[in-house]
């Protein structure tokens, strides 16, 4: 199970999901452009001394990462506020990549069509989204619930 963020613009939130990367052993890919340098202090503080303790992978674009994720032979599954499906219906593989779009906007067309599959996490009507960080830990805990990956 790994989980890739697709151009994230706030570095408070990419901390915080690395942190979690890194506390559950999970590798963490980073789809370039990122809205923020990583050395921003926003970004360290909230991966704190957690960041040395997670395996990342950046990619300079989305077409890198799809050609890696191709050769590999990963599934990719998409959380979506469009999504037609729940997380909890779906049924994960450990051989799984759960991406995360860009807070801001999302995730492009070609992004979209490229998901095996693409997943929503319900949420009360009227209302616009989690936050990326807490919905990348919902998914991730029902995905290694499922798979038995749990540290």
């Amino acid at each position: 199970m790994q989980i890739a963020l697709f151009q994230p613009d706030i570095p408070q939130n990419t901390g915080t999901i690395l942190r979690l990367c890194a506390c559950l052993d999970v590798t963490a890919h980073i789809i370039e452009p990122a809205g923020f340098p990583v050395s921003d202090r926003h970004f360290r503080r909230a991966g704190m001394d957690y960041l040395d303790q997670v395996t990342i992978m950046r990619h300079d674009s989305w077409p890198k990462f799809e050609q890696w994720r191709n050769d590999k032979g990963y599934r990719l599954i998409l959380f979506t506020t469009k999504g037609a499906s729940s997380y909890l219906d779906y049924r994960y593989t450990a051989a799984d990549i759960l991406l995360f779009g860009r807070e801001s906007a999302g995730v492009p067309e070609a992004v979209v069509a490229a998901a095996d599959a693409r997943l929503v996490i319900p949420i009360k009507s009227g209302l616009r989204s989690l936050n990326v960080a807490m919905a990348a830990a919902m998914a991730l805990g029902e995905a290694l619930r499922q798979t038995g990956s749990a540290i």
